[in-house]
């Protein structure tokens, strides 16, 4: 029925100063300046061309649209000279009915704008805003009577499901065009089980769909998936068909014990997830998402806050797929643009629409540290979020809304009161000194609140792999600062088991053109890992400590090779209970503990180190020096730490 043809090939691209590349999608003009420091990446209207043939269909049964699912951050699309539509917003699906305007071969141009204004987010925040066509563009074939594609780029379906006991309900929901309501066309809805077997069955474009037994989407433990399928039916032939896949589950929020998972605590620890890699910008494929998802699995996050945008459909699948819990948002942060307010709605609607179906998503985010700039347009934003609460949950009632304030944003500030449960960005320990200030804030504000459901939306450190000290100190961007406040707040939010979930900041290092610290300019180096995905801090090993049952044990500090104390400090990470730490074949000790276990050695000349833990091992040599390496050392710069 439906048939989709990728015109991804043979794009002409002419950038700002007239020069044309031949080049395939998805492309970004941003993969280098945007990532290499100085707040100078480029930023304004790009073009890009192409010409393609006129796929064959039935024209007195059909019709075609063109679909571009990322361009940003506004786009001017232009068909044989017409301009055919506009979109704002850098993050979503958009699409328009092209059929009229076909011809035996076809000029299509889109001229793509990233530049600065004060009407399209996001304009200020930390990370960089690539330009380009950097997700798919396609066309749609699909028969003229079809389910609604005019709507926000959304599918045209939608469901809701309510546990009754063993067994639940399905309520889908469908939306047909004009043509299709004009002929008198039918929809039959049928619900799959996992193994392709039909479960249920019913007629109508709203339809309860009774499931006896039901198997439920449970996270990691079992992201148990149905299959809805919907046939639109014309004079007793099947024109258009649309379907999605089905997690049925029920959560809660609770300011108590946190989120509960289908009727138990399932307590929320994950990270936030930026799209960008080195040297692609955001124009990456399906195996740099599936590898990122691969990478957050291992660490054994079971909850993923994809910040600051809406992410491809593809990683939502993937969420879906493998039980992640998911909170979406969109790129209203930091700085309200009274001009902005109509695109916060617009940006909202399509998350929603173009979401719907992902059992993976409990809350959407309705802001990033909207307060950063101060009290500027305070009144018009503060309206503008409570219009937003209000169409939110008039959109979606099944789930629960948030934001994320800023550290300087106080307890009782009323952006901090709008949501269903909030969030806060603390960095407690890293933009200002003192770890304990992470306590006292949990404690004080769930003293005052003790209804309201908080969270640590962000937390971090910079961490340089390259950086070492044997006494670090706040801001100084070596691996063992990172380690120490890590080590610090993985306890810290163990003492606080009401907060429904805390996000590590950043699941990986990300570009941020404006920033520039630890040596290199460009980046955010909060990471557990590389940009280019290649090292896994040590960090990551705390982690998995924590958050997996995997047996292993890792010595961190690897690559603070080159020691000058003469007794050091070796620490090591593991899920097993006990570790021996041997140097040049000689027991140094064995300690029983939990998750973090330190060594006090003194130092040879060449230290080479082995541990034991159970059946797991680890090494790594380090040595003994009496001058400190330079390349360690990088003079801390507090203008830069936001």
């Amino acid at each position: 029925m439906r048939k989709i043809i990728k015109v991804m090939n043979n794009w002409n691209f002419t950038d700002q100063k007239g020069n044309v590349t031949k080049l395939n999608l998805p492309h970004t003009w941003n993969n280098k300046d945007g990532q290499d420091g100085g707040n100078d990446y480029w930023r304004g209207t790009n073009k890009y061309d192409t010409v393609f043939e006129t796929p064959e269909f039935d024209k007195e049964t059909q019709c075609v649209y063109l679909q571009f699912h990322g361009v940003n951050a506004s786009a001017k699309v232009i068909l044989n000279g017409e301009i055919i539509c506009t979109h704002d917003g850098g993050y979503s699906t958009f699409r328009s009915d092209v059929t009229a305007l076909l011809k035996e071969e076809n000029k299509l141009v889109v001229e793509v704008d990233n530049s600065v204004n004060d009407r399209v987010y996001p304009q200020k925040a930390d990370f960089t805003f690539y330009g380009g066509i950097y997700r798919d563009v396609e066309l749609l074939i699909v028969s003229k009577e079809h389910f609604d594609l005019d709507y926000y780029g959304g599918p045209g379906l939608k469901y809701f499901t309510k546990v009754r006991g063993k067994d639940a309900l399905v309520n889908v929901v469908t939306y047909i065009n004009e043509a299709a309501r004009d002929a008198g066309a039918e929809v039959k809805v049928g619900l799959w089980d996992a193994d392709g077997k039909l479960v249920t069955e019913a007629e109508g474009q709203d339809v309860n769909l009774n499931v006896k037994d039901v198997h439920l989407w449970d996270g990691l433990n079992d992201p148990y998936l149905y299959k809805i399928k919907a046939v639109l039916v014309k004079d007793g032939k099947p024109v258009d068909e649309v379907g999605c896949n089905c997690g049925v589950r029920e959560f809660e929020f609770s300011p108590k014990d946190g989120f509960h998972l289908n009727g138990r605590p399932y307590p929320l620890h994950g990270v936030s997830r930026h799209q960008d890699y080195r040297d692609l910008g955001n124009a990456i494929s399906k195996e740099e998402h599936d590898r990122d998802m691969e990478l957050i699995k291992e660490v054994g996050a079971n909850t993923i806050r994809l910040a600051h945008y809406q992410h491809d459909q593809y990683y939502y699948d993937l969420c879906d797929k493998e039980g992640m819990i998911v909170w979406a948002e969109i790129p209203y942060i930091s700085e309200h643009l009274p001009n902005g307010r109509e695109n916060t709605f617009s940006q909202m609607k399509e998350l929603i629409v173009q979401n719907f179906n992902h059992p993976c998503i409990v809350t959407w985010g309705l802001s990033n540290e909207i307060t950063i700039s101060g009290g500027q347009h305070k009144k018009d934003m503060l309206d503008n979020h409570h219009q937003l609460q209000r169409m939110v949950k008039e959109m979606d009632p099944s789930r629960v809304t948030t934001l994320a304030c800023y550290a300087m944003c106080l307890h009782w500030n009323p952006v901090a009161h709008i949501t269903d449960i909030v969030g806060w960005n603390l960095y407690l320990g890293w933009y200002v000194p003192g770890f304990f200030l992470n306590d006292w804030w949990i404690k004080f504000f769930h003293f005052l609140y003790p209804e309201r459901c908080l969270c640590f939306s962000e937390y971090g450190a910079e961490g340089m792999p390259n950086l070492h000290s044997a006494r670090p100190r706040r801001g100084d961007n070596t691996e063992e600062y990172q380690n120490k406040y890590h080590e610090f707040m993985l306890e810290c939010f163990k003492r606080h088991p009401y907060m429904w979930g805390h996000y590590y900041w950043n699941m990986f290092d990300f570009a941020a053109d404006a920033r520039n610290q630890g040596g290199e300019p460009g980046m955010n180096h909060k990471g557990m890992i590389t940009f280019d995905r290649k090292l896994k801090k040590d960090v990551f090993y705390l982690y998995k400590a924590y958050w997996t049952d995997t047996p292993f044990a890792y010595i961190a500090g690897r690559r603070y090779e080159y020691r000058t104390e003469k007794t050091t400090t070796i620490t090591v990470y593991s899920t097993m209970k006990e570790v021996a730490l041997y140097n040049n074949g000689k027991l140094m000790g064995t300690k029983t503990g939990d998750k973090v276990f330190k060594f006090k050695m003194p130092m040879e000349e060449v230290n080479n180190l082995e541990i034991k833990a159970g059946d797991c091992t680890d090494s790594c040599t380090i040595y003994k020096t009496d001058k400190a390496r330079p390349e360690y050392k990088v003079k801390a710069d507090s203008s830069n730490w936001m």
